[in-house]
């Protein structure tokens, strides 16, 4: 950023200054605050233009200490802490209960004392930077710094011998701090400033211990109150809760998404919407369960917390299992889901392929199919002419240059080739056409061996006792029958041979 920009940004705040100022008067001048700076009801104002007094002492920013509320709320502490209570002396709801609207003080003061430590830690800051300016970005925990500035003052150099600090900050920030102090630039503090800054830390010491106290008190009686509800989201939570919901009957009868909403906040940024920064964080968002998971988790953890917590409210405001028993089981069914969301998932094994399935997919066939394939087998005939004998010399050895062989036909038994059985599975089939074209070709005197059935062995060389060989013709016979039936017509002829 150039001079020129942060000059004007200087006169901008100037302007912004000067409304405010304007604003304030006005507002005090409703209120009754006349020129010279005395309200009507006789407390002295600081008029508009006239510069702060310096701050001396933390009693100027710090009134949290000295108010009447704290210390009545110390006072009643102590008056019932030392009665011991009995979960049978809580009758009707919890609402009427004496003790119960000290509770929810107590539990919301809680959150004033933190505030007020702030302050003073803000207060000792501006003090302490004149000596040890170094030392709050160092030690960043508002309580350990002020305690650590209590034990050190004005010599910062025994920060390495100071059993006291041992015990607040931790070795390795020990050894940064002593370091850092051995080649600081600081001044030393008058005796006045020691004394405020002295004043402010032991305040800021006693509001610690008063908030522990006002703690113990508070978890002592929310496990008599709420103990189920404690089990689940512990005693402060459980107070705030109850607090800002109005009590425990109003909290029991509000659904598990609303519970999750009591105490969000809102920020609201300048030149900017109101925006939470967090949605749907509230309480139970901050409670200690929640917190122990991961970030990316805490969402989803605090919605099962509030759901368990809805049902936890509503035992306790019906007065039952007062010894938590019930609110232990439900915290153990949020620990178990809680554990499941952080389980790794689980490692996906490296899965072979499948064997591939070879079976033949099966082929559907009608009748037709299978009377052709039944025409089609190989015959027997034809599986004994494929195989052969190793080493044997066949018969028709004259016919190896043709390749030609007739296999094991004929090899067994009496050595004969046995007349061929016609299957009728596997005989030919012959159409209808063709049937007739054979029928007409027979009827015009052709003859086959297929219609007349005469076996294709049949030889003219026929073995005679007188005369050796002699060549016949076994169909003579039938022709000299055939010529005598028709001895003057021919069968081509038109003509019809007409009995006797």
């Amino acid at each position: 950023m150039s001079l020129a920009d942060e000059l004007l940004n200087d006169f901008e705040d100037g302007e912004e200054e000067e409304l405010l100022n304007t604003e304030l008067q006005a507002r005090e001048n409703e209120n009754g605050v006349g020129g010279g700076g005395e309200p009507m009801g006789g407390e002295f104002k600081i008029p508009i233009g006239v510069p702060k007094p310096a701050l001396r002492t933390v009693r100027q920013v710090a009134k949290l200490w000295d108010s009447r509320k704290l210390r009545d709320i110390k006072d009643q502490i102590e008056k019932y802490a030392n009665k011991p209570r009995r979960a049978e002396d809580l009758q009707g709801p919890v609402e009427a209960d004496p003790e119960y609207k000290l509770i929810v003080e107590a539990n919301n003061i809680n959150v004033d004392i933190d505030n007020e430590i702030g302050t003073i830690h803000k207060f000792v800051k501006e003090k302490y930077a004149k000596r040890f300016p170094e030392l709050e970005s160092l030690v960043v925990s508002p309580l350990e710094y002020l305690n650590a500035v209590r034990e050190l003052g004005n010599d910062v150099d025994k920060v390495k011998n100071s059993e006291a600090l041992a015990q607040i900050l931790t070795q390795a920030t020990i050894m940064v701090v002593s370091v850092t102090a051995s080649t600081t630039q600081g001044a030393l503090l008058t005796d006045e400033e020691l004394k405020a800054i002295e004043e402010a830390c032991k305040m800021a010491q006693d509001l610690n211990a008063t908030k522990i106290r006002i703690l113990e008190y508070v978890e002592s009686r929310m496990s008599f109150i709420a103990p189920n509800l404690s089990c689940i989201v512990g005693a402060s939570t459980a107070a705030k809760l109850m607090g800002v919901a109005g009590g425990l009957t109003n909290l029991s009868k509000m659904p598990s998404s609303n519970v999750l909403l009591i105490g969000k906040q809102r920020k609201t940024m300048i030149g900017m919407a109101q925006t939470s920064m967090l949605p749907h964080t509230g309480f139970i968002y901050y409670c200690d369960i929640v917190q122990e998971m991961p970030p990316d988790l805490r969402a989803k953890a605090a919605r099962i917390v509030a759901s368990k917590a809805t049902l936890a409210a509503r035992v306790d405001s019906m007065h039952g299992s007062p010894t938590g028993a019930e609110g232990l089981r439900l915290r153990e069914e949020v620990e178990k889901k809680m554990d499941k969301l952080q389980e790794p998932p689980p490692v996906k094994a490296v899965k072979p392929l499948p064997p591939p399935i070879d079976a033949p997919g099966k082929k559907r066939g009608g009748r037709r199919v299978l009377k052709m394939k039944e025409r089609m087998a190989v015959t027997d005939l034809r599986k004994a002419q494929n195989r052969m004998n190793f080493g044997e010399i066949e018969e028709d050895a004259y016919q190896d240059d043709l390749g030609y062989t007739r296999g094991n036909l004929g090899k067994g038994g009496a050595g004969r080739i046995r007349k061929i059985t016609v299957d009728e599975k596997t005989r030919v089939r012959l159409s209808k056409t063709l049937q007739k074209e054979v029928q007409r070709q027979s009827s015009l005197g052709g003859q086959t061996t297929v219609r007349r059935q005469v076996a294709g062995t049949a030889s003219s060389v026929a073995f005679t006792p007188l005369q050796g060989l002699e060549i016949v013709n076994p169909q003579a016979a039938e022709n000299s029958s055939n010529n005598t039936a028709n001895k003057y017509f021919s069968n081509v002829l038109g003509f019809k041979n007409i009995g006797k």
